[in-house]
């Protein structure tokens, strides 16, 4: 088996000097655009020593920067899964008119600037707006609030969960649910016997991008936080403030720990998969 499998052709018919021009290339590529910015941002995060950066990481303005964003994360993520599930769900499993122009407007804030789309809240939401005046004249703050960030980003990181989920459920088809309904199942049952498990991993990779985007929204929070310092900066909106102000340690400091917190989260997933493969192993071994 071993050496029929040795002596497979290869899928490529490249000459081995230009395949291993093109690995090299997208190798180098990779490493300037993606790991090269990272590693200037904790090189200069310690340019004065861990104490400075430690020392502007525990400041009152960096603090409340990173708990205004946990909490932005904490309620826009598991709102867009539900959402995303649900549309999913809609998209996936039921055959009606104008389902392409669902698909469509779940892609919206991939092809709007979130600038433009933080303008939007503020003129839906704004004084100027009747709604917006109706929620000022009942003490209701939505614009230069947690309520419009929280808006923001629901609707900037609004298509993960969604387009992770949809090409997954399309290939799956609907035979399974469709036996487990003919069986009696209800239909939360289906879903979480069925549905659920045959989806969880394309679920988790969606909550995870999801979660990585939401942390480092800046252009439509910037827009409708109005940047007040230690009430409605995030911690992107606060490392631009700190940058402006040449206070480029502790702007860099907090750049450092915002990205060890986007790769850590990324990092879940293959740590996440490789935990449960080895439970699955140890499993069926037993």
């Amino acid at each position: 088996m071993s050496d029929t499998l040795s002596r497979a052709p290869s899928v490529t018919t490249e000459p081995r000097l230009a395949r291993g021009l093109m690995i090299a290339g997208i190798i180098t590529l990779t490493a300037i655009l993606l790991f090269a910015p990272l590693v200037i941002v904790f090189i200069e995060a310690m340019a004065e020593g861990i104490g400075a950066a430690l020392s502007s990481l525990a400041s009152p303005d960096a603090a409340s920067a990173l708990r205004l964003t946990l909490i932005v994360c904490a309620i826009s993520v598991p709102t867009n899964a539900a959402i995303g599930i649900a549309a999913a769900w809609v998209i996936t499993k039921f055959d009606f008119r104008g389902k392409v122009l669902l698909m469509t407007l779940i892609d919206l804030p991939f092809s709007i600037s979130p600038v433009v789309a933080g303008l939007a809240l503020v003129l839906v939401f704004g004084a100027h707006s009747t709604l917006g005046s109706w929620l000022i004249a009942h003490d209701m703050k939505v614009i230069f609030a947690l309520p419009g960030i929280v808006l923001a980003t629901l609707f900037i990181t609004f298509p993960f969960v969604a387009r992770e989920l949809i090409p997954v459920m399309m290939e799956q088809g609907r035979a399974e649910e469709e036996a487990a309904l003919t069986l009696g199942a209800t239909g939360c049952r289906i879903f979480f016997t069925v549905t659920l498990p045959n989806i969880r991993w394309a679920l988790l990779y969606g909550v995870l991008l999801c979660n990585a985007r939401a942390m480092g929204e800046f252009g439509a929070v910037a827009v409708i936080s109005v940047k007040i310092r230690g009430e409605t900066a995030t911690m992107p909106v606060m490392i631009e403030m700190l940058y402006n102000e040449y206070l480029s340690v502790a702007a860099f400091s907090l750049a450092s720990a915002l990205a060890l917190m986007a790769l850590l989260t990324l990092a879940a997933k293959p740590l996440i998969e490789w935990r449960y493969a080895g439970l699955t192993a140890a499993t069926r071994r037993h």
